[in-house]
């Protein structure tokens, strides 16, 4: 017996620690990383006496399993969460019924809990590192349906996306639902063979029904931390800000990401807060989520607004208000590319 429970305390370890360096220095996120630290110390055998015993019980070289073993190769980082995890709460079952036999002296209760825990910490973790690999980054054309008018929206998103546009967002303040959710389908389809990020705004079941990679929020739209827990692990979870407090509160309740705006005057949205790249630099020091800036943003600004902190540029009028749409989102976003680069070097 001390065997076995020596080899599943190692794998417990061993994968608690992988989990916790994924959160640490992939994820960049002290809470959860934290949580797995505080999870694997608890669980640390600081019985001197048992130790004991399970190293002198130990044989790795005689575990017939060991030897027959063949490495496993992971596709990707999900892969190696998914299959760590399992380990983890593999290893606290067994000890949990080793330690319910009359002569054992580990509490069952023990690994009992923990195994709850890591439960909703690998639901957490996975779906932060799926989220992470649908990067924020370049130049989001959104395609507003007031400034559209009777121009077509798949279209328009195809022109978008050859001219180099990273994501397409619809925004749709005056269709039906049934109307929403039809040209979100459509959208999704476009984005998904190109593999281009697609959102919608406001609307959880639009998001749900179209299955779309992420929904966008408003400040008077649903709660972002209960949009968090009815939304799918791997959907990104945008919220629109306009200060420091604001873009605070998304980054607490779950937001993958922040829009910022209007950075500059805009005729697109006439209640705007003017934001201006001032605020935008507070805002880049205040919060380790990405940020899309909004508003006003054209080829003679651009470039100052990434140098301010966005991770992104979001825009409508300078590529919907076009002759050319293709041509006009081939010029902003080769000019986003070229900045980045160079803020790279």
């Amino acid at each position: 017996m001390l065997r076995i429970i020596d080899a599943n305390l190692n794998r417990l370890n061993e994968g608690l620690r992988l989990l916790e360096d994924v959160a640490r220095f992939l994820l960049n996120d002290a809470a959860l990383s934290t949580k797995l630290k505080s999870l694997r110390h608890e669980l640390s055998e600081d019985n001197l006496p048992l130790r004991k015993a399970l190293l002198s019980a130990r044989d790795a070289s005689g575990d017939v399993a060991a030897l027959a073993s063949e490495d496993m190769k992971r596709e990707d980082i999900p892969a190696i969460v998914a299959a760590n995890a399992r380990r983890v709460t593999e290893s606290l079952r067994v000890l949990e019924e080793l330690a319910k036999l009359p002569d054992s002296k580990l509490d069952p209760s023990r690994f009992k809990h923990a195994r709850f825990a890591v439960y909703t910490i690998e639901r957490e973790l996975m779906g932060k590192v799926l989220r992470r690999e649908k990067r924020i980054h370049g130049l989001y054309v959104i395609i507003d349906r007031e400034t559209l008018g009777d121009r077509d929206e798949v279209e328009t998103c195809k022109q978008a996306i050859r001219g180099g546009a990273k994501g397409i967002q619809l925004r749709d303040k005056g269709s039906s639902k049934r109307e929403i959710l039809t040209s979100a389908r459509r959208l999704q389809e476009v984005c998904t063979q190109h593999n281009v990020l697609f959102s919608v705004n406001d609307h959880l079941d639009v998001a749900l029904g179209a299955g779309v990679d992420c929904l966008h929020l408003g400040q008077n739209d649903l709660i972002t931390s209960d949009a968090r827990r009815l939304i799918p692990i791997d959907m990104l979870l945008g919220c629109s800000t306009d200060n420091i407090d604001e873009a605070l509160q998304a980054e607490k309740e779950g937001a993958d990401y922040v829009s910022l705006g209007s950075i500059y005057p805009t005729k697109t949205k006439k209640d705007a807060v003017l934001v201006g790249l001032k605020q935008l630099r507070k805002v880049r020091q205040a919060t380790t989520l990405p940020i899309v800036a909004i508003g006003g943003i054209n080829a003679d600004n651009i470039r100052e607004v990434l140098k301010a902190g966005a991770n992104a540029i979001a825009v409508i009028s300078a590529v919907l208000g076009a002759d050319d749409m293709e041509k006009a989102t081939y010029e902003l976003s080769s000019i986003v590319e070229d900045q980045m680069k160079e803020d790279k070097t």
